[in-house]
């Protein structure tokens, strides 16, 4: 056994996680590839990684691909021989008809490298909204590749240094941005996108394939609309319900994944469809009661046979954010990955297959930060004034959560009284340009604003469209799917997203957005839509979010673990931050002076990072 087989057994092992019904490595002189397999389709073949007839092309591949079936009559029709009737083989089938342009043809979530032997050539490449990951490096002439950090990590010449700018875009954001890690040498591959390799020239090649266009508007009436969603909707649906094993639902107290258990309870019927919700004990937090009511008029309604399944997130282990962190390998601070966690592993004693979601917020204008830019936009004072105006009101207004009124109100305010180029980000920076010079060590004194990666090259022509598109690109890419995979991954759960579909996303791009915002209405077509399946409650009911009570729990059952990570750390000592500024956020939110919730629990996943890279 070669050493390089050797390093990719051990990287291998640590992904057991996202695999555990079966793993392999190949080898040839030039290129390994190793694989972790969760069985969900041929579940007695379908082993990787996979070759072709001759041998001249081998595959590891992760993810689902929807259309395969369709994708296979066309290449047997074509002459292809078929030995299983898993997704994995209809890829290297249709590479040798296509060539790399065959990622066209995929109707999935997916990441993949692809070693073709004839031609020197390794080929990575991930689906067009990045619902699968691939996170790479290239050292002394080698790529190194994984779905996970944490793999790449047991490479021996994993490049460790880290980035001072993703440090600080991450103390705003939450997250680190693609392509960059929390590490300068070390990359995340983007969605959409083919990298190529050749390992006999280290020559490497990226090309975007796909890009959502909002800037083409379709000429349909209202309840044309309506009619064509509520297909491509259910069209999306159904493909999604193809598995060998059992499949189930997350049911929030929210619209979208209501939609979603409606719908497939309708397609499944009578066969019985497993609902999982996570509640939360604190009120402004908790979604039961909004679950239920959904559950049970399906059940009241006949639209379908429906079993619902309800937890509560304890919110007292706070040892499971490190052990969670081990599955990111980088910082990663949506509080709400600890709930996701908790439903995924729920959801996975039961099934191995979950429907969710996301993404329709993004697509379909569900955030209130939509509604505040268009506000913004209707403004008629001079923007000087308006600036000065909304500052003083800010100021006047108690800092008391997000989920409050004054609350609200107080961030409002504050992006009203932003420059109307930095306003967007303004209501999602998470460590406003003041504090973060309050909080710089000495090595992030220096460092790029994180607003930077706003300045995108926008399709869409209205200013609150292009915030839509702004989320789908960064928000979405890098906060929620990334959410999703760890997490349902670490309990070896696959999670599928129906409002990704490409014809569904491609189709909600091209809808004028007096569909998706009406009045105060957000998510106006999507609701219209499907008001027919929804309970009252949730029809009107206002969006919630997945959130976690951070703020709460920082001041009691997390506050003397949470201090002891906050000030037993080396991050003061190697010059990232400053320890008197930290102790000041920590002790006004301890007396209530201010919600530093937030900007503290991304300095606690800071500070917990270095340990949490080998704790899983």
């Amino acid at each position: 056994m070669t050493v390089a087989v050797q390093i990719a057994e051990a990287m291998n092992q640590t992904q057991f996680h996202r695999g555990p019904d079966g793993g392999g490595v190949w080898h040839d002189e030039q290129a390994v590839l190793a694989h972790r397999r969760l069985a969900i389709i041929d579940l007695d073949g379908g082993a990787q990684p996979m070759a072709n007839e001759d041998g001249t092309l081998h595959l590891v591949f992760n993810g689902e691909i929807y259309n395969h079936i369709q994708l296979r009559k066309r290449l047997i029709q074509a002459g292809h021989l078929f030995r299983t009737s898993c997704d994995t083989e209809v890829l290297l089938h249709l590479y040798e008809e296509k060539g790399d342009n065959f990622v066209q043809d995929l109707d999935g979530m997916f990441a993949f490298a692809l070693w073709d032997a004839t031609r020197q050539k390794l080929l990575l490449g991930r689906d067009r909204a990045g619902q699968k990951p691939l996170h790479y490096f290239l050292k002394n002439g080698t790529l190194v590749f994984a779905s996970e950090l944490a793999a790449l990590h047991r490479h021996p010449e994993f490049p460790v240094g880290l980035s001072e700018t993703a440090v600080a875009d991450f103390l705003s954001l939450q997250y680190v941005p693609s392509p960059h890690t929390i590490y300068r040498e070390v990359h995340k591959l983007p969605p959409a996108t083919l990298m190529r390799f050749f390992p006999d020239s280290g020559r490497v090649e990226q090309e975007k394939y796909w890009q959502l266009d909002f800037s083409q508007k379709c000429n349909m009436t209202f309840p044309e609309a309506k009619e064509r969603l509520r297909e491509v909707v259910i069209k999306s649906v159904r493909k999604r319900l193809m598995s060998d094993v059992p499949l189930g639902v997350f049911l929030s107290g929210g619209v979208d994944s209501a939609i979603i258990a409606a719908v497939v309870a309708k397609l499944c019927a009578p066969e019985k469809v497993q609902l999982f919700t996570i509640g939360f004990d604190e009120g402004r937090y908790d979604e039961r009661g909004q679950a239920r009511a959904t559950s049970d008029w399906l059940r009241c309604h006949g639209c379908g046979n429906v079993e619902h399944f309800v937890k509560s997130f304890p919110g007292n282990d706070f040892g499971e954010i490190q052990r969670l962190l081990g599955h990111f390998g980088e910082p990663f601070a949506d509080a709400s990955m600890l709930p996701t966690l908790l439903l995924s592993r729920f959801a996975r004693q039961k099934v191995t297959v979950a429907l969710s979601g996301d993404g329709a917020d993004e697509l379909f204008g569900g955030y209130d930060r939509y509604l505040a830019i268009r506000l913004r936009r209707l403004s008629i004072l001079p923007e000087k004034w308006q600036r000065w105006f909304f500052r003083k009101m800010a100021e006047c207004l108690p800092d008391t959560g997000e989920r409050t009124l004054a609350g609200r109100l107080r961030r409002l305010c504050g992006m009203l009284a932003t420059n109307r180029s930095h306003a967007y980000f303004s209501i999602l920076d998470r460590c406003p340009p003041q504090l973060k010079h309050d909080l710089a060590g000495e090595r992030l004194r220096e460092s790029e604003n994180a607003s930077r990666i706003f300045d995108l090259p926008f399709t869409a022509k209205d200013q609150v469209e292009q915030c839509l598109e702004a989320d789908f690109r960064l928000y979405l890419e890098n906060d929620i799917l990334p959410k999703v995979d760890r997490t349902s991954m670490a309990a070896s759960l696959e999670v599928r997203n129906p409002f990704l579909d490409r014809e569904l996303v491609e189709f909600a791009a091209t809808l004028p957005l007096s569909f998706k915002l009406h009045g105060t209405r957000k998510k106006y077509i999507l609701r219209e839509t499907f008001a027919d399946c929804l309970p009252p409650a949730v029809f009107s009911g206002r969006k919630r979010g997945f959130g976690v009570p951070i703020g709460q729990l920082l001041r009691n059952e997390w506050r003397d673990s949470a201090r002891e990570v906050l000030f037993a750390r080396k991050f003061y000592e190697d010059g990232w931050l400053s320890r008197p500024a930290v102790e000041q956020l920590w002790n006004d939110h301890q007396n209530g002076l201010h919600d530093y919730s937030y900007i503290l629990f991304n300095i606690i996943i800071l500070s917990l990072f270095p340990e949490s890279v080998n704790c899983k």
